[in-house]
Order: C-alpha cells, then structure tokens, then sequence
C-alpha cells in the first residue's frame, strides 16, 4: 500500500473513531431524557378510585335491596296472611271498635306510635298503633308470658330496626301476631320462618298508605 493510501485509510480511521465518541454522549442523553421523561402508570389513584367505585356499586345495590317493593309472588308465597282492604283512614280521638284483635287498620288517633325499632314492654293504645301502620310500621304483639327465649328472638328483630314496633296484647288467640296495613299474620313460635318473610314483605311495603311518614317524634310511651 502507498503511503499516500495509508495515509487516508488512517485519516479515516480517525473519522469514525471521532464519530463514535461523539455519538456516545448522545446516546447517553437519549436515555436519561427517556428515563425522566417516561411516564409512571399511576398505580395508587387506580386502586383508589376502584375501591370507590366497588363501595359504591355495593351502596347502590344494598339501598334498592331496601327500597324495592316484594314482588306479587313474594307476598304471596307467605302462608297464613290474612288480608283486609278498604280500611278507613279517619282520624279520631276517640275509640274505636275494630274488626280484628289487634287491629290491621282502619280509622285512628292522629297521633302514630313511635315505631323506629322501638320495644314496648306495656300494651300500647290501639289508635296509635294503627297509625303507625298507616306509615309502614309492622307491629308484633305477642301474648303476654310468652316464654323468655321466644320473645328474645322478636326483640332482636325489632331493636334497631326502623319501622317495626313490639309490644304485649292480651288476649291474643295465637302466641305471636304480625300485623301491617291491611295484612297480618299469626304464628306460633319465634323462630317460624315466616316472621322474616313479612317483615321483607311489609315494612314499608307497597300496601302502605302513607309512604315516607315519620315513625318517630310522636308518641313514644304505651
């Protein structure tokens, strides 16, 4: 090879060699500028916001559970219940002779009986009590001396719940007796499945009058 032509093969050499190292630094730029620049898939806001949205769905579904009205089929399918229609609306502040012991409406006191889960150890005043029904309250009676353990499991049902009232009723011809606007039920144990039955039925079901009255701030002793 001529000097000349190693002369140039070096000259080139050195080109490249030159255009590497420049590179280099570049190359390494790229990189950093990728790694600051690259986005981070957000992985707490995405739980976050799931977790919300679970809540929620299970909110909504629970407080339709609530809501809803039982089905034709579903009130049908308690056996046992009675039912009266035509009740009168009337309020008085006298007595009134009803049709059934206890009554499952008709006319009655302006006054309801506080029925916000509330456990009454008296027998309660007819009149007050029907009001309650009117909005959507079920009553329990039961016959006085019933035994411990059986009214331990009404008021458990009760206690707490809204819209559901118990008390004592003398002279009742079955043991335990639901009774709601219009429907009643009689049983002869606590544990009969078919309490909770209406309970879902009825408690501001859809044979209530007055849906949304108050339950509460009224009468509150027997």
């Amino acid at each position: 090879m001529s000097k000349s032509a190693r002369t140039r093969a070096r000259n080139q050499n050195q080109q490249k060699n030159q255009q590497n190292r420049n590179r280099a630094p570049q190359a390494r730029n790229r990189n950093q500028k990728n790694v600051l620049t690259k986005r981070e898939v957000p992985w707490g806001g995405i739980v976050f916001f799931t977790v919300i949205g679970v809540v929620a769905v299970v909110a909504i579904a629970f407080a339709f559970m609530q809501t809803r009205e039982p089905s034709a089929s579903e009130a049908a399918a308690i056996s046992g219940v009675v039912q009266k229609e035509n009740l009168s609306r009337d309020h008085t502040g006298g007595a009134v002779q009803y049709d059934t012991n206890p009554p499952m409406g008709g006319a009655h006191d302006p006054v309801w009986q506080n029925c916000d889960g509330r456990v009454y150890d008296q027998p309660l005043r007819n009149e007050n009590a029907v009001h309650s029904l009117e909005h959507g309250a079920v009553w329990i009676t039961y016959r006085p001396g019933l035994a411990g353990d059986q009214l331990d499991r009404l008021k458990d049902k009760v206690d707490g719940t809204d819209y559901t009232l118990l008390s004592p009723y003398p002279n009742l011809d079955a043991p335990i007796v639901l009774s709601a606007w219009g429907k009643q039920l009689k049983v002869q144990d606590a544990s009969d499945s078919r309490i909770d039955a209406f309970l879902r039925a009825y408690v501001k079901g859809p044979q209530t009058p007055e849906p949304g009255a108050a339950c509460n701030g009224a009468k509150d002793t027997p």
